[in-house]
């Protein structure tokens, strides 16, 4: 497979590229410069929702060498606690709890006092609770952390965040009683207005839990489903004590908590501009951009903005609000002066079979069609797959489906871009095997801007998790980043064989047109945890 894509990447033009070629001048400019042949430049790219913890994935973070022996510390704080594995007692108190007691019993819920008593304070809060496989199977703290983590509010272009290491918080937590005393206010004293399925809401956060059921997570046993509500505030609590008491325990407050601060503001709230700046700046000149994960808010704001002016930006008519990861089309003004003339989304559901059950959401998926200049018409798709990757064959297939039996669509040319979420080594029936991939689409008459055999180890994300989240049997050592990370050939753009050949491909995890391997990112500077893939193809006659 490897002399063969290797001979695809040179036969296409696309070797230079790809193994590191300038990024100085603009590719697409240049193909669109050439005259006599008809070129599509096209990009594709999870641009990834935001994540509200800074530090949930290792980062290169080059500028600041303090960041990696920070998190070195705390990856030795729970791999290798000795002493510090001390009880829960001392470091969320017998006077936190029947603060929290008060609190619950107030609410109006059962009392967990046994469970304190009896259990969870005399639990060590590495091996006894960070690090207990149960607790995190019951999701116990990762359930009130997913709820409560970033609250956004009703008129407010900021989120509310619970007094924690792993958020946005900005405020102090230096000690625990500063920490203590904000999380309890947070939790219990702030009513918030929130938009729910239903409309506008008001409530506290503690308000805001669900139940934690046995049907949906067997491990909870029929009591503690009853007492779920106090018993996952209990151990919420106790989650964020110990985090804030191992941040102060590696590192002085005035060390971590500016370095938080820098993180947040590039990986968080810069995270859109940064976004929209290497869209503006590197891809504009794109005939076809296909997004991925794309907020609302970002829509919105790349409409009315400079990307506004020169693309049509077209989200899908089922797209999702409250999960709000949607997947977007824009079309250049230029090449498309008609911009979508039709959505065909619902078509492409149409074209599943029968009761088949595929993993999509609403938002996934987005197919339009539109006519270029030269009066050829297109339908062009933009999907994000599921975590699996289980629902990118059946759409393929469904997209082809669609424009195999209709009409009006026979003669369309198909450009896609996906986030194909495949794998290098996939868990056999439960991933995506990205080979498999490729022997599907190819059977359907399509390649890809990678050929027709994917490259297995033709990467487009590398990413793994810290010890800094919820989930801490998916934390990955920092020696071993690669091997237990989410590194993996996941992008794709794909066509039609009969319609275009690929005159050059590359993918970009900088901003700047080039990719750096193995580097763990996001970074500071390139804001999603997938690389750009970008293609220019010329069109057969």
């Amino acid at each position: 497979a490897t002399s063969l894509y290797t001979a695809f990447l040179y036969t296409s033009g696309g070797a230079d590229q790809y193994l590191g070629a300038s990024s100085g001048s603009d590719p697409m400019l240049a193909a669109a410069a050439k005259g006599g042949r008809k070129t599509l430049s096209i990009a594709t790219w999870n641009i990834a929702a935001i994540n509200n913890n800074p530090f949930e994935y290792w980062i290169t973070y080059d500028e600041n060498p303090g960041y990696q022996v920070l998190m070195k510390k705390i990856e030795d704080f729970i791999e290798n606690p000795g002493s510090n594995d001390v009880p829960v007692n001392q470091v969320f108190t017998e006077n936190m709890f029947t603060d929290l007691e008060k609190r619950m019993d107030a609410a109006g819920w059962p009392n967990v006092r046994s469970y304190w008593e009896n259990d969870f304070q005399n639990r060590n809060i590495v091996a006894g609770f960070m690090k207990d496989k149960l607790l995190g199977s019951k999701r116990l703290a990762s359930m009130p952390d997913r709820i409560t983590n970033t609250i956004n509010v009703v008129g407010s272009d900021q989120p509310v965040c619970r007094p924690t290491v792993i958020n946005m918080y900005s405020e102090d937590l230096s000690t625990m009683d500063k920490w203590w005393k904000n999380w309890e206010s947070f939790m219990f004293d702030e009513a918030l207005t929130i938009k729910g399925k239903e409309g506008e809401e008001t409530m506290k956060p503690y308000q805001m839990l669900k139940s934690i059921k046995q049907a949906k997570y067997p491990d909870i046993t029929v009591q503690e489903e009853a007492d779920s509500l106090p018993l996952q505030t209990m151990c919420g609590a106790i989650f964020d004590a110990i985090l804030v008491h191992m941040m102060n325990t590696v590192s002085d407050p005035g060390d971590w908590q500016p370095l938080k601060k820098t993180m947040v503001e590039s990986l968080n709230k810069k995270k859109v501009p940064h976004t929209l700046e290497i869209l503006s700046n590197v891809y504009s000149n794109a005939d076809i951009i296909t997004l991925q994960e794309v907020s609302s808010a970002f829509i919105d704001q790349a409409r009315y903005g400079s990307l506004g002016k020169k693309f049509w930006i077209a989200a899908p008519g089922d797209m999702d609000n409250v999960r709000d990861q949607n997947s977007v089309i824009m079309l250049n003004k230029k090449t498309f002066p008609e911009g979508v003339v039709s959505e065909i989304t619902p078509r492409v559901y149409a074209s599943f079979p029968q009761g088949a059950k595929v993993p999509v959401a609403n938002g996934d998926i987005n197919a339009v069609t539109t006519i270029d200049t030269d009066g050829v018409p297109y339908v062009v798709a933009s999907f994000h797959g599921d975590t699996n990757g289980l629902a990118t064959i059946p759409v393929n297939n469904a997209i082809i489906q669609t424009m195999n039996t209709s009409p009006d669509l026979m003669h369309h040319k198909l450009i896609f871009g996906l986030d194909a979420n495949t794998y290098e080594k996939a868990k056999p029936s439960k991933q995506q095997d990205v080979m498999m991939w490729g022997e599907s689409y190819v059977a359907n008459g399509q390649t890809s801007c990678w050929g027709d055999i994917p490259q297995a180890g033709n990467y487009t994300t590398f990413n793994a998790r810290t010890y800094l989240q919820t989930q801490l049997n998916k934390a990955c050592k920092s020696s071993e980043k690669r091997e237990h990370g989410d590194v993996n050939p996941k992008d794709f753009i794909v066509f039609r064989k009969q319609d275009f050949d690929v005159v050059k491909t590359w993918k970009d995890n900088t901003g700047d047109r080039t990719y750096v391997e193995d580097m763990a990112f996001p970074t500071l500077t390139f804001p999603s945890d997938h690389g750009i893939l970008a293609t220019i193809l010329e069109r057969k006659f």
